[in-house]
């Protein structure tokens, strides 16, 4: 009589972990937070360091490249430095994705929004 219904549990079941996974989510976008990284340029004279999020915390900048003829050279360093330490919060970032998907039994390279 009510066999039709053995599905309801299956949904109340994928409903649950789909809200563990947005807790997890959540919680993760947090730590990305306090997780950081550090781009280098220029054999280490410039150090950008961001967190995993890709947002700059602070720039560090060795005072032997300033020299006013100089100038462009040390924008590219620190722009190098900068792009350096977002691709490696982008990198963390994924990597950090791909233990909570694996840990909640989906693909480790599942593209989830965020």
């Amino acid at each position: 009589m009510l066999k039709g219904l053995g599905g309801l549990g299956d949904m109340a079941k994928m409903m649950k972990s789909a809200q563990d996974l947005q807790t997890k989510m959540t919680e993760m976008q947090d730590e990305l937070n306090n997780i950081i990284v550090v781009g280098e340029s220029g054999a280490g004279l410039v150090k950008a360091t961001a967190s995993a999020k890709g947002e700059l915390k602070s720039l560090d900048i060795d005072p032997s490249i300033f020299n006013g003829d100089d100038k462009e050279v040390v924008e590219d360093l620190i722009l190098a430095a900068i792009k350096d330490a977002q691709s490696k919060a982008a990198q963390r970032s994924q990597e950090e994705m791909g233990k909570l998907t694996e840990s909640m039994g989906l693909p480790k390279d599942i593209k989830l929004p965020f």
